[in-house]
């Protein structure tokens, strides 16, 4: 099969099962001075901001925009900042085909390179999941505004959200939505951490944290220093080493290397899809266990980097200070004081509402998992506690009165969400389990929203379907 035989294929499956149903968009359009009202506005046009406005398509719910930052072609990280060879996610697992067969990468795989490629392939390679999501958004239509970058949102009345815009591709200053779903990535719930003894003590020049655009070429044939023990700590190391570096050491303060990766059982265990019946002790511990081991590198990651002559890793080795000299970074450790011409922070982020600024004006009425539950001392653990303590669909919840105005309406699908709803909105193991919840909490929003008007016009209706004319016996 072609591509343009797996377009058609596409086309054909959806038209099985009446998408969209009827092609009548049953949510009534809502009027404002300000002009065009969006039943929805999906910030992000990563693979979570693609496979929310499929969904919500399903739902006969079409009057959406989907806003990307980025031109187009480069949502997300995976020709950015992500620096893997391959996807961490087994090739075989289901993720934004929402059930549709044709949709997934398996099949956009085959139609180009064979079932033979897709038996001998791995893992999916990172650039190539970037063109999949590319091809997705192409065959499906999706309405992405790409250098659209929203500012601030902004709650007004009537429960609608007005998304301050900028950016070459804002056609506009502002636009007005109903619904608001942050479909912003790992980093949407917060920002990437960068401990502050390093942005202390060392010029910008002479570090960067590995969500940034770094350039290698300027580091080839120099001595680079890692911060972390995580799988994107050796993505970065290997890249480097690929792109000329003459040495990477890599520094984990644990004293054995993380060998567990939870994703692998809870990929298996059913806790995924059924995360959301998990009382919050439940979802407090299962949490803290996953970032007691978080995510090691893979195999071949780990094999790709430690085959390089100027690979090296130090366990037990936490950096105790860092400082400038001679335009290099000196390291110490517990045991040995290195010097490097660069060091690449792979400290991970934080999350926390306060830290987004598009959520200036509403963050404070945001209930986070400290308001709700208070862990023993033994186990209370601040990174969790300061996550926004979200409904089972996704949905800010309100610390107070004045706040349910305020945050309704308003959808948080990102890395935020990870102790409320698990790994859902974070991860592509979970995606397929999460879009169907978000999306069916948003029409039933919409739903409620003009559910007045729908009654009236259920019970108004009186078109005449039937127009036999029986006989009836005479007397």
């Amino acid at each position: 099969m072609s591509l343009e035989a797996l377009n058609e294929q596409v086309k054909k499956d959806l038209s099985y099962i009446a998408h969209p149903v009827f092609n009548v968009e049953w949510v009534k359009p809502a009027s404002h001075p300000e002009g065009h009202v969006y039943d929805v506005a999906i910030i992000g046009g990563g693979q979570s901001g693609l496979s929310t406005a499929f969904g919500l398509n399903r739902e006969r719910i079409t009057n959406i925009t989907i806003l990307d930052e980025n031109p187009a072609g480069i949502e997300g990280p995976w020709i950015t900042y992500a620096r893997m060879v391959t996807l961490r996610t087994p090739k075989h697992l289901p993720s934004i085909d929402l059930g549709i067969p044709s949709l997934t990468f398996q099949s956009w795989w085959i139609a180009q390179h064979g079932q033979e490629a897709w038996n001998q392939l791995d893992k999916i390679p990172r650039n190539e999941w970037m063109n999949y999501l590319n091809w997705y958004r192409e065959v499906l239509e999706l309405p992405v505004q790409n250098e659209v970058k929203v500012d601030l949102i902004e709650p007004i009345n009537d429960a609608l959200h007005r998304l301050h815009l900028s950016g070459n591709g804002a056609k506009s200053k502002s636009i007005l939505a109903r619904k608001v779903v942050l479909a912003t990535g790992i980093q949407g719930g917060g920002e990437w951490h960068v401990p502050d003894f390093i942005k202390s003590n060392l010029p910008k020049s002479l570090f960067a944290h590995t969500s940034e655009a770094i350039d290698f070429d300027d580091l080839k044939g120099k001595r680079i220093g890692i911060l972390g023990g995580g799988a994107s700590a050796f993505d970065n190391a290997n890249f480097a080493l690929s792109t000329g570096a003459k040495e990477v050491h890599t520094f984990i303060r644990r004293k054995e290397m993380v060998r567990v990766n939870p994703m692998r059982i809870l990929e298996q265990s059913g806790l995924i899809e059924r995360y959301h019946s998990l009382n919050d002790e439940e979802k407090y511990a299962a949490m803290l266990h996953f970032f007691k081991f978080n995510q090691p590198p893979t195999n071949d990651t780990f094999n790709r980097a430690s085959a390089w002559e100027g690979f090296q890793v130090h366990l037990d080795s936490p950096w105790l200070d860092v400082s400038e000299s001679e335009g290099c970074a000196v390291v110490r450790t517990p045991h040995e004081t290195f010097t490097f011409d660069y060091l690449i922070i792979s400290t991970g982020l934080v999350t926390d509402p306060s830290l987004r600024p598009e959520l200036k004006q509403v963050e404070q009425y945001i209930t986070r998992w400290r308001d709700v539950y208070k862990a023993s001392p033994d186990i209370s653990n601040e990174i969790i506690d300061a996550h926004p303590y979200l409904s089972k669909s996704f949905a800010f919840v309100p610390n107070c009165e004045e706040g349910k105005e305020a945050l309704y309406g308003l959808f948080a699908f990102n890395y935020s969400a990870l102790i409320s709803c698990g790994v859902s909105a974070s991860a592509l193991s979970g995606i397929r389990y999460a879009v169907p919840k978000l999306v069916t909490a948003i029409a039933d929003e919409l739903f409620q929203d003009i559910k007045p008007s729908i009654l009236k016009d259920y019970f108004e209706y009186d078109v005449i379907e039937f127009t036999g004319n029986p006989k009836i016996p005479a007397k």
